[in-house]
């Protein structure tokens, strides 16, 4: 039941936020209270849950040919997730207490987030595609909101355009996908999907037994288009970095533990039928291979350390996917283990998609720290730009230090719980790679982003520490404005701040301890390899020293000046392309908007001013007529009326 309480109790909050909107002293009080409320509760469910379960929340709907079941279930992984998202959440709502303190929309910020929260709790319980499809589209719907929230800028609000538009054209596949699973079993329950679709094909002289392998990889496909849409994977990843025009606490969030991290729970969901998928396997693990390789090289060159972290969370959200991507399909069932869930029992077993939803964890972690710190320090030098920053971290020790615990996680680092689930996803993309599929590419991509994470992860930190040279022309840094140097000298004040303080502190102990969940054992994980870890360990001092060299004659993000700084700035140009793609299908709609208004709707319009001023003249005449001519046009119409009479006799 907790998974239920954890929906409706976010939901609430939400509406009773928005409902009290005009008392903002209260909105302040009841979201950050609510969502603390929401934490404890999933930690203690989470600390619970051993082995897992399924309840029926809703009576189920039969529609004839299609069962809704409805139903919601949880695990011990699944409880872990849950938590972290409540506790990210939790994060955020107190720290926008301090960030939008003078911002007139804030109960309906706060109100959006809870709502989010919950829709993301959805995704996560859900044992329903139905149910999974309804959270997955209230979250497209709330990120739109909060990207769009100072919607007074065109920069926002061209921002949230973007995202909505080009997740929901993602979403199409993910539909069509889902409908394509559940039509073929007659049920959108887990449960029933899996128990076909996760069957081994075995086929022989006689023909083949179970189910249609083309079908299987059609709707797996459909759907990891959908997932690589709102995760912001190649084709669909230059509407993360834009997405930045909004708060950062909303950034926090969407990059941290919902929106980006959705399709990942899906997946693992889904994984007993992914991993008898081999054509969808390698359409997932090539995009996450390009994508994290390709956005890591553009954090690099950025010349704003806020979009630098977006472009981060694409690579990292890519390393989390390519996880199931690149899973070894067989493992020995050990005696006495259970079977998994949809897979029929035998010496073959899909193994449980562990290692990603462990980087999912560690990455909520260090990843809200990381956004949350670059908050403070934005607006303590008034912008995120890498020539404002120069130097903030030395004005604020809390975020100095908080920002660097959050780098060494984002890097991989040993010991922190970053380096821990990096770990995990390069062992089993080893153990893959040793099976065929994708997991060879895979595991070469992810060598390739350890050296590129640490060196922009370093550069970051260089910048913000004043250790490299950072100079730029005036126009690329920008004039500081009153409002802004009124806020930077209050948030100076370590009393004006508290609850942001107190946000980083907590963020910033949970990432260094994170890796506690392997103790707890949260997730199903196979140990980690010392030799990997060594050598991830001698890849991240290349991608050190790489920052170290780039950075002798200033920081690369500003030094690029020109096209460089345009062609990294704009993600190798993917938002021109976007333009191009997008110009012809305007100028078609632009001639069927022509024909549908000026062709169609002509005769429509026609009829109309005929009707209008066949009436017209008829009323003028009648205004216009005496008696006798009255009498005369009565008789006419009689004879008329006989006339059509004898004829239709006839």
């Amino acid at each position: 039941m907790s998974a239920l309480l954890l929906i409706v109790v976010s939901a609430v909050i939400g509406v009773v936020v928005l409902l009290t909107r005009r008392w903002a002293v209260v909105a302040r009080a009841l979201a950050p209270a609510g969502s603390g409320f929401l934490a404890l509760l999933a930690g203690g469910a989470m600390l619970r849950t051993q082995a897992p379960e399924t309840i029926s929340w809703l009576p189920s709907i039969d529609l004839g040919g299609l069962f809704l079941p409805l139903e919601l279930g949880t695990s011990r992984p699944l409880a872990a997730i849950a938590f972290v998202v409540a506790l990210v959440s939790a994060a955020v709502q107190i720290y926008s207490t301090w960030y939008l303190r003078d911002d007139d929309r804030y109960p309906v910020f706060a109100a959006t987030v809870a709502l989010f929260t919950a829709a993301m709790f959805l995704v996560v319980h859900s044992r329903d595609l139905a149910l999974t499809l309804v959270g997955w589209e209230v979250m497209g719907w709330c990120s739109y909101l909060l990207i769009g929230h100072w919607s007074r800028k065109e920069s926002a609000r061209r921002a949230a355009h973007k995202a909505f538009l080009v997740t929901r054209l993602a979403d199409v596949g993910f539909v069509l996908g889902v409908v394509g699973l559940a039509t073929s079993v007659g049920s959108t329950g887990y449960a029933a999907v899996l128990r076909l679709w996760a069957e081994p094909t075995v086929c022989d002289a006689y023909g083949c037994v179970g189910p249609n392998p083309v079908l299987r990889n059609t709707f797996l496909v459909l759907i990891i288009v959908g997932v690589l849409g709102k995760s912001a994977q190649v084709p669909f990843q230059d509407w993360l970095p834009d997405a930045m025009e909004g708060p950062t606490p909303a950034s926090a969030l969407i990059h941290a533990a919902t929106m980006v991290a959705a399709g990942t729970v899906v997946l693992a969901g889904l994984y007993p039928a992914l991993a008898q998928a081999e054509v969808a396997r390698w359409v997932l693990g090539i995009a996450t291979s390009v994508t994290m390789v390709l956005a890591a090289l553009l954090a690099m060159g950025q010349s704003d350390l806020k979009r630098l972290l977006a472009w981060s969370t694409v690579s990292q959200v890519a390393i989390m996917l390519s996880a199931l991507a690149a899973a070894p399909v067989i493992l020995e069932q050990q005696p006495g283990e259970p079977p998994a869930v949809g897979v029929p029992p035998g010496p073959a077993l899909a193994i449980v998609p562990g290692a990603a939803l462990f980087h999912l964890w560690s990455h909520a972690l260090f990843k809200s720290l990381l956004f949350l710190a670059i908050g403070l320090l934005g607006v303590i030098a008034g912008g995120t730009t890498a020539a404002l920053l120069r130097g903030a971290g030395m004005r604020t020790r809390l975020g100095r230090w908080a920002f660097l615990i959050g780098l060494l996680s984002l890097a991989g680092v040993p010991l922190v719980v970053g380096g821990f689930s990096k770990e995990s996803v390069i062992d089993t993309a080893y153990q893959g790679a040793s099976q065929g599929g994708p997991g060879l590419l895979v595991l070469l991509a992810l060598l390739v982003t350890v050296v590129l994470t640490a060196a922009y992860s370093t550069r970051a930190y260089l910048v913000i520490a004043e250790l490299i040279d950072v100079t730029a022309p005036v126009e690329a840094v920008g004039e500081m404005s009153e409002s802004r140097r009124q806020r930077r000298s209050e948030s100076l004040d370590p009393d004006g701040r508290g609850a942001a303080n107190a946000v980083l502190v907590t963020l910033a102990v949970l990432t260094l301890i994170g890796g506690l969940a392997l103790a707890l054992d949260l997730f199903d994980l196979h140990g980690l390899s010392w030799v990997w870890t060594l050598i991830t360990v001698l890849l991240i001092g290349v991608g050190a020293g790489l920052a170290f060299a780039l950075g002798r004659a200033g920081d690369p993000g500003v030094r690029f000046a020109g096209r460089r700084a345009a062609l990294f700035d704009g993600g190798f140009g993917a938002d021109t392309a976007y333009r191009a793609l997008a110009k012809p299908v305007v100028h078609l709609a632009r001639i069927v908007a022509f024909v549908d208004t000026e062709v169609i709707d002509g005769y429509v319009r026609g009829a109309a001013v005929t009707a209008r001023l066949g009436g017209a003249v008829t009323e003028r005449a009648h205004r216009a007529e005496r008696l006798r001519t009255g009498g005369w046009l009565v008789v006419l119409g009689l004879v008329a009326v006989l006339a059509v009479g004898v004829f239709a006799w006839r």
